[in-house]
């Protein structure tokens, strides 16, 4: 079983990390359109619209990878001082009586927009001659069905920390910095700080 969840935590993290690159893109449409209307006078309609659907869906598909981090932002600040079994019987909770129907109500509406979307070629409306939107819309339910398939394996992870008083373990990624070992790495426990550097500085 822990296998099975740590490969769908390698999908989540691969198709987390292959979208991540579209914020190169953003950035790279961003100056580029900046230059052109400043320096050349020669703005594109069709840039703020494709900014849109770059960033949106960044942040759509990014969800299930940052599920499966555990990155998302906890709203209890009483949390972290929780047991690993009663964090674990919250967690489950509130994944089976908001996450689960509100990702299920996402996905289904998602495909009906997307379904439309394709039928009728459509196309954005907040400037003349916008690009077309199914692609984008296309992105919903398929945003939801990776949030969805993550968020079963957590509901497991949550059994499983109930019934063993520890929480499995997650497939591993680049972490913020750790300032512990980075001190380490630069030996910056070997200089003084406070009084005794003051004191040093004197002598």
């Amino acid at each position: 079983m822990q296998k099975l969840l740590l490969f769908i935590d390698k999908v989540s993290t691969f198709v987390g990390h292959c979208f991540s690159w579209l914020i190169v893109g953003l950035t790279l449409l961003i100056s580029w359109e900046v230059f052109s209307r400043y320096a050349l006078d020669n703005p594109h309609a069709w840039a703020f619209d494709v900014m849109i659907m770059l960033y949106g869906t960044l942040f759509m598909m990014a969800g299930a990878y940052t599920l499966s981090k555990n990155g998302h932002v906890r709203g209890d600040v009483l949390y972290s001082f929780f047991q690993p079994r009663t964090q674990a019987t919250i967690d489950l909770i509130l994944y089976i009586v908001f996450f689960i129907p509100g990702i299920i109500a996402l996905t289904y509406a998602g495909y009906d927009f997307a379904a439309e979307s394709w039928q009728i070629n459509e196309h954005s409306n907040i400037t003349a001659d916008g690009p077309p939107i199914y692609p984008f819309k296309t992105i919903i339910p398929l945003a939801g069905l990776m949030l969805l398939l993550q968020g079963l394996v957590e509901i497991v992870r949550c059994v499983s920390c109930i019934r063993q008083g520890y929480w499995p373990s997650r497939e591993e990624d680049v972490e913020e910095v750790d300032v512990d070992k980075l001190k380490e790495m630069v030996h910056a426990e070997d200089v003084p700080t406070g009084e005794a550097a003051a004191a040093q500085v004197k002598s």
